[in-house]
Order: C-alpha cells, then sequence, then structure tokens
C-alpha cells in the first residue's frame, strides 16, 4: 500500500519533516517514491512552516494512497490557509 506520511530530518532539538509517497512496508527513514512538501515545525520569522505540492497529493490520493493522520491535518490546515490568501 502507498501511504502519505512524514520523515523526520534535521539535528538534534531541530527537526524538521519531509512528506514523502512511500511503500508503507518501508522503513521511517528509508527511499521514498516522491517527496510531495515539507513541514518545519520550529519555524521562525520569514521561515516557512509548512509547503506542499497539492496537485501532487491529489494525485497520489486518487491513486489510493493512504495518510498517516498527522499529514491529513496538515493539509487540511494547508488548504484552508491557501484557501484565504
Amino acid at each position: 500500500m502507498v501511504t502519505i506520511r512524514l520523515t523526520r530530518r534535521g539535528a538534534k532539538n531541530q527537526p524538521y519533516y519531509h512528506m514523502v509517497v512511500t511503500d508503507s512496508r518501508r522503513r521511517q527513514g528509508g527511499a521514498s517514491i516522491e517527496q510531495v512538501g515539507f513541514y518545519n515545525p520550529r519555524a521562525r520569522g520569514n521561515d516557512t512552516e509548512l509547503r506542499l505540492d497539492l496537485p501532487r497529493i491529489d494525485y497520489w490520493l486518487g491513486q489510493g494512497a493512504q495518510q498517516s493522520e498527522r499529514v491529513q491535518a496538515l493539509i487540511r490546515s494547508y488548504r484552508k490557509q491557501v484557501a484565504g490568501a
């Protein structure tokens, strides 16, 4: 099954996450099919907290990809942010 999930990157106590499309049987930090965005929970100042490629996410969801709960919440908030801008 194909899954859209977050994979952790960054240094100790300075995490950021890549949102990736991957086979659910692969390990968390393993090879992914495609990177569709990133999330930086510690963004400050002019740093971007969240950037997603919505057309690619919609494509993968249309192909039957499943989302983790956190990814689903991030996509929902990003859609609201884009619609309000």
